[in-house]
């Protein structure tokens, strides 16, 4: 018996010698790590869900988009909301339930009132407005009439994780999500969605969501699950743009092959030897944000999850070389207002890189990278972002200027995370179960990019 411990012991350390990508941090790191580990990410998911206890009206179920303290610790609250709060606000009350912090029934009445209300309010061919009162529902019209692509699929993504997660509502949330038309904002001959459509002005965006690589994945994944639009759109989306473009921040390297009758370009980019597929802005939530609901790393094992192990691998190299004392570039709120920060050299058109740090970053990237996560987790403690409602949105690393902020966005994107983590995956499940995240599945399987 002695032996056969050893020989297993053995087998042990040399699994852990490989790299491979694992979401089990078992397989990575000393129990006494996974366990410390394991108790943060279920302390930092109960402060973070606070924000949607405090910051959600009662009445309606809609979740103020912001909170912001000056230096006399008085509050300013943006009480207004998006589709895309909504829908992460339904599936963090979902993995607030599945954590322990409040009981099945109580997730259940929260997300019935937020239903009930999203039933009633104004829509444009079944999909949502960018904005609403938090109080009512009512539009909030100060920011124009627009109905955005992503948003709205933020939102079916949510609604659909209700379906599945409380099959009593699933009548009642489907009838939603089958109504949100996005047949509508497709452009047939171009293959591509719209960025959206100004209901005010009568006109579509000039541009379409042509990156492939980007957050917009999750609604185009939709709307090919309710058959809203062909498959062929999957892959008439750019992997990295021709390579004839030369405005695009590197010269793709790829082949071009065949899927369903659509010819691909795949093509990459290459950051210190490594290989991956840009993003537009080279930020982590267009990286990491669609794996909160759609099983890229399990189906996309040569495509879209080694692509999300490289983005994340490379995220924490170039926060190493800028000498920054953190990692997470992703766009958050900043002390004036709100930007686009990214590890610059991911993006296609990268955005900028100044020091600027989101803890919702690595929460994404906990699936790829989980003992990188948890030193990154004391690291951004040490420059006191740590505070009532978990994380504050951002810090500088270079100046250590902490924004006083939480944006129930980033809190939702770090409380779904954490979930998914301690959890096996457990919102991305819940999506997949459904008709909608089941059928296009193949489309996650058979592609294989040009980065291995």
């Amino acid at each position: 018996m002695k032996k056969k411990c050893s020989i297993l012991f053995l087998a042990l350390i040399l699994m852990m010698s490989v790299a491979v990508p694992t979401t089990s941090l078992a397989k990575q790191a000393p129990k006494g790590k996974e366990i410390a580990l394991s108790k943060q990410l279920e302390a930092i998911s109960k402060k973070t869900y606070r924000y949607f206890e405090d910051f959600t009206v009662e009445e309606t179920g809609l979740t103020y988009d912001a909170v912001r303290y000056d230096e006399n610790g008085e509050m300013t609250a943006q009480k207004h909301t998006s589709p895309t709060n909504i829908g992460i606000y339904m599936m963090s009350t979902i993995a607030a339930e599945e954590a322990g912090h409040i009981s099945r029934d109580s997730a259940v009445d929260k997300i019935q009132t937020t239903l009930t209300t999203l039933e009633d309010m104004e829509k444009w061919n079944g999909l949502f407005y960018n904005w609403y009162n938090t109080s009512d529902g009512s539009l909030y019209t100060d920011w124009g009439e627009f109905i955005s692509t992503v948003d709205n699929g933020w939102l079916s993504a949510g609604l659909i994780v209700v379906g599945q997660a409380y099959p009593e509502l699933y009548d009642q949330s489907n009838e939603i999500v089958q109504d949100m038309d996005y047949s509508t904002l497709y452009t047939p001959e171009v293959g591509q969605m719209r960025g959206g459509y100004d209901v005010a002005a009568e006109s579509y965006t000039s541009h379409h969501y042509g990156a492939f690589y980007t957050e917009p994945r999750v609604a185009s994944y939709i709307a090919i699950g309710k058959g809203d639009v062909p498959e062929e759109h999957w892959w008439k989306m750019y992997r990295t743009m021709p390579d004839s473009w030369d405005w695009q921040a590197q010269k793709p390297e790829g082949y071009t092959t065949t899927y369903d009758g659509v010819e691909v370009f795949e093509g990459h980019y290459s950051y210190n030897g490594k290989k991956y597929v840009p993003s537009w802005g080279g930020s982590m939530f267009e990286a990491l944000m669609p794996p909160l609901v759609l099983k890229e790393k399990e189906l996309g094992k040569d495509a879209l999850g080694l692509n999300n192990k490289r983005h994340a691998d490379i995220q924490i190299e170039y926060a190493k070389e800028q000498g920054y004392e953190a990692w997470g570039m992703s766009p958050a709120a900043t002390p004036e207002d709100y930007s686009e920060f990214a590890a610059t050299p991911l993006g296609m058109d990268g955005y900028k890189s100044d020091g600027t740090v989101t803890p919702h970053a690595t929460f994404l990237a906990l699936e790829y990278a989980p003992m990188e996560a948890f030193k990154n987790i004391q690291q951004l403690k040490r420059f006191d972002t740590y505070s009532k409602y978990g994380f504050l949105d951002s810090v500088n690393v270079e100046t250590g200027e902490v924004t006083n902020a939480y944006l129930a966005l980033d809190q939702g994107m770090t409380m779904v995370s954490i979930i998914n983590y301690l959890k096996d995956g457990v919102i991305r499940n819940y999506f997949h179960e459904s008709d909608i995240g089941h059928g296009p599945e193949d489309l996650l399987i058979k592609e294989e990019f040009s980065i291995k």
